[in-house]
């Protein structure tokens, strides 16, 4: 079929968002179908046997057939998983309805006789050349240039522009009937055909799966039905939203204007939380799809690009999701440590409070062109396996195998460099192979029981973000710090959402600037702290309530008790100023700098205030509130200032120890493994050797099998690790 689609096809998608909420119970209650000759368990995230280590594989993209030589080369360096299919819908369907599977079948049957599980992608990230020919209104987006860097050693990308071209992947109307009708018939294919391949042991959904954002035909009439459904009538939206304003207020529901040129915050929220649940929705209907089929020791997963991200609902989709993957990049050399790659870690971990799957991660050099390529230093890569494994990762798997000779990714190199011989990472990873092979049964699904979390608000950052108080301060910008700061003090985080009703599971909560909450969840913030728990939150904090709408009661509205201070009144700081006293020793870092509140304590304690004629009012704060306290920060603080008054606070809720007296190269990571044993990670992220005293139970090295006691000194080689397990 070409051309317009039918009304009747526009009008059935217009209310696909009516079914969202059904599809999703689905997906979370109905139980796997078993499809295989015998019944088997269920697939269970946390009971992994052993730690899965490998690539993502792509015979199809080699210059010539060396199936043989790879799962040769493969089963040699100790590969156990590979992950297959997910980038080629135009391999698996040529032409409309044609549908090949011998080459992956051939694929398949190797890797199984060869001893090397696969994990099946769905395809649908990439749209074969015939249905964009079909359906050119599918694509929505094109690439434009890449901007210049910034940093020597971060990659850019570029960025995406509309109307839509063919080319970028990731690049269609999620709502386009034609487009759901191809690829649940593709998914529909492949996974009936290879639901009983033995070698299959889990479905990854599409790919780094994100939002367009861009206002279809299809898109805006969903938009108006989730608005029906929600608000009822016209006239809530125009309160809650303010439409009075420059007389925008909407009289009917066929007035809605689209979202191009929407400057109203309000609405600009709620699209972006529609956004999100496009995607929730799509990967649940795969999910769905896939789970008529697969075995019920098989599981489905969905891979995040690295970090928190906020045009997802990332907990949301975890719910439809058996185990959650993550796709960690890093910086190298001398660079090299594990800062993004534990925020990863921690996250993913956080989504389900469960183990997770690495399904991308270096293997040599990284970027969409050749201006970051920094080849890891020798010993890194396998110190970073261990770092994964350290945050309860039960897999890692590099992208890719081999260096691509073409295409937009042709300087992301693979565990093989273009010659496709091996070389020096190939060897790094077959010494790994070797210690995992016999050490993996100790390491697998690394359990931890984390007291402190950093609460995570995609509203939040959304909101500020249409109003913003810097040009480089921003919600991520005081996120990042404050897990910075945490990974200084070598503290583990988990993350928790807003609204999340098992707060008092922490000792400490940190919040980035929590812009956009209801009062229902500021008053459960309030209860946190009455109740003992410990709270650091920055500023503009309470601000608007859920519809990004300021509230109009004094500032910051219901936090005012816990917080025990008021303010009417703002400013910008031009340049950062200097705070007096120096509570925290911070010396010329005790300053504060892009914001400040006129604080007005009450019951709160001021502990440090700007050093200025004119406005001299609290940039610090600390309220007792019930059992527990309330640190407030009314100023963006510097780094060094961050990380100690989150050093107070740990201290002050007894969560302090011999991980804060670290050097600072060295991070240690703990948890307790299948077998019921501590385990003590003590990772040497320099050049240069390091000594620690190892303070807990007497236990073993597992890496060098030598026993070590408490109070021991542990020599930790450069690039280097020890793991010890309590005995």
């Amino acid at each position: 079929m070409s051309g317009r689609p039918p009304y009747q096809l526009v009008a059935r998608y217009a209310i696909v968002f009516l079914v969202v909420a059904a599809i999703t119970a689905l997906v979370q209650s109905t139980p796997a179908q078993d499809t295989s000759a015998q019944s088997k368990p269920a697939f269970a995230p946390d009971k992994m046997e052993t730690i899965l280590y490998g690539v993502a594989y792509y015979p199809e993209y080699m210059p010539y057939d060396r199936l043989e030589r790879d799962v040769e080369l493969m089963q040699k360096a100790g590969i156990t998983v590979v992950r297959v299919g997910e980038s080629t819908w135009s391999t698996w369907e040529p032409r409309d309805g044609d549908f090949q599977f011998a080459w992956m079948q051939r694929i398949l049957d190797r890797l199984h006789a060869a001893g090397i599980k696969a994990i099946l992608g769905t395809p649908t990230y990439s749209i074969p050349s015939w249905l964009y020919k079909e359906h050119p209104e599918i694509v929505v987006t094109h690439d434009g240039t890449a901007p210049p860097l910034t940093d020597p050693y971060a990659p850019t990308y570029p960025s995406s522009k509309t109307p839509g071209y063919y080319g970028p992947r990731q690049n269609y109307d999620f709502l386009n009937p034609y487009f759901r009708q191809h690829a649940e018939r593709v998914i529909r294919a492949i996974v009936s055909h290879f639901k009983d391949h033995p070698a299959v042991i889990g479905y990854q959904l599409d790919n780094e799966t994100f939002p367009t954002g861009v206002p279809t035909p299809y898109m805006n009439s969903a938009f108006l039905e989730r608005l029906k459904q929600k608000y009822k009538t016209p006239k809530t939206i125009n309160k809650v939203w303010g439409l009075v304003y420059w007389g925008q207020l909407v009289d009917s529901w066929d007035d809605l204007p689209p979202r191009n040129g929407i400057l109203n915050p309000g609405y600009k929220l709620e699209w972006e939380n529609f956004q999100h649940d496009v995607v929730t929705d799509y990967l649940a209907w795969q999910a769905k799809i896939v789970d008529q089929y697969k075995r019920s020791e098989q599981f489905i997963t969905q891979d995040f690009s690295g970090g928190a991200h906020t045009n997802l609902d990332q907990w949301a989709i975890a719910g439809n999701l058996d185990i959650v993957a993550e796709n960690p990049y890093f910086e190298t050399q001398q660079r090299l440590d594990a800062r993004t790659i534990w925020l990863s870690g921690d996250l993913g971990r956080s989504l389900k409070h469960t183990n997770y799957l690495v399904t991308e991660t270096n293997a040599q050099t990284i970027g969409w062109d050749s201006r970051t390529q920094y080849p890891q230093y020798p010993g890194q890569l396998r110190l970073v396996v261990y770092t994964h494994l350290a945050a309860g990762a039960n897999m890692v798997e590099y992208w890719h195998w081999h260096s691509l000779h073409y295409g937009q990714e042709t300087y992301w190199k693979g565990v093989l460099s273009h010659d496709l011989e091996p070389n020096r990472t190939y060897a790094e990873v077959s010494r790994v192979a070797i210690e995992l092979k016999k050490l993996g049964p100790q390491l697998v699904d690394l359990k931890k029981e984390n007291k402190v979390a950093i609460l995570f608000s995609a509203d939040s950052a959304n909101a500020l973000s249409y109003m913003p108080v810097s040009d480089h301060v921003n919600y991520m910008a005081v996120l990042k710090q404050m897990y910075d700061a945490l990974y200084d003090l070598n503290v583990e985080p988990d993350f928790v959402q807003a609204g999340d009703q098992n707060l008092a599971r922490y000792r400490v909560l940190l919040f980035p600037p929590l812009y956009s909450a209801s009062d229902r969840v500021l008053q459960e913030i309030s209860d946190y702290v009455k109740n003992g728990g410990q709270v650091v939150m920055a500023f503009k904090s309470g601000f608007t309530n859920e519809y990004s709408t300021v509230r109009d009661a004094m500032a910051p509205g219901p936090l005012r008790a816990a917080a025990g201070f008021h303010y009417q009144e703002f400013t910008n700081l031009a340049k950062p100023e200097q705070l007096t006293p120096d509570p925290y020793s911070a010396g010329d870092q005790n300053k504060g700098s892009v914001w400040e509140e006129f604080l007005i304590p009450e019951t709160a304690q001021v502990l440090a205030s700007f050093d200025d004629p004119y406005w001299h009012f609290p940039a610090i704060t600390r309220n007792q509130y019930g059992k527990g306290a309330l640190t407030y920060e009314g100023t963006f603080l510097t780094d060094t200032l961050q990380r100690e008054v989150i050093r107070d606070v740990v201290r002050r809720a007894g969560l302090a120890g011999p991980d804060q007296n670290l050097p600072s190269v060295v991070k240690v990571r703990h948890g307790r493994n299948a077998q019921a044993k501590l385990l003590h990670y003590y990772l040497n992220f320099s050049g240069e050797e390091q000594t620690v005293s190892y303070p807990y139970g007497h236990g073993l090295d597992l890496l060098t099998n030598t026993y070590v006691v408490k109070g021991q000194t542990l020599k930790l080689k450069p690039w280097d690790l020890a793991i010890v397990a309590e005995q």
